[in-house]
């Protein structure tokens, strides 16, 4: 049987995002490029943490919970959040959270991998942590990404 390794499957044109982006600025490239998460990086291309819709869905609900607080019967997400809200309260939620840096929010301790590690360890460390993509790293470089959907599709991928 072939050992598959991270190389076989793994994206190299990967979405980056910087830590210095907005929450705004990265969740339209999360639409635009049908991901649900990137890596994040600095300057100079290394990576510093990873990003997630769950990221910014656990800030989203920061703010709906302090709205709760004082306004029982508003919710964040009854408009989109690039339209002026009618509530003040929620306008400023949404511009807080619009506003917000991504190194804010951020998952900094990121399970890495390398492009010659066997998929199965891939696997078994998606399934421990509960994450979906894992950052390829050679020589300290981001040098592509591995996701769970990348390993799903490749299982049924040429075969009859």
């Amino acid at each position: 049987m072939v050992k598959l390794h991270v190389r076989d499957l793994m994206t190299t044109q990967v979405l980056t995002i910087k830590g210095t982006d907005t929450i705004k600025q990265a969740t339209v490239q999360f639409a635009l490029h049908n991901v649900s998460g990137a890596p994040v990086v600095d300057d100079d291309g290394h990576l510093i943490g990873i990003i997630s819709e769950t990221d910014v869905l656990e800030l989203v609900m920061k703010y709906q919970d302090k709205l709760s607080v004082d306004h029982p019967s508003l919710h964040m997400l009854e408009a989109p959040m690039d339209e002026t809200a009618v509530d003040e309260d929620i306008r400023k939620a949404t511009e807080a959270i619009s506003a917000t840096l991504v190194r804010e929010i951020m998952t900094r301790t990121v399970l890495t991998t390398t492009p010659d590690a066997l998929i199965v360890d891939v696997i078994e460390g998606m399934i421990s942590k509960n994450i979906n993509r894992v950052p390829v790293i050679e020589k300290g470089v981001l040098v592509g990404i591995i996701s769970r959907g990348d390993i799903i599709f490749s299982i049924y991928k040429k075969k009859r």
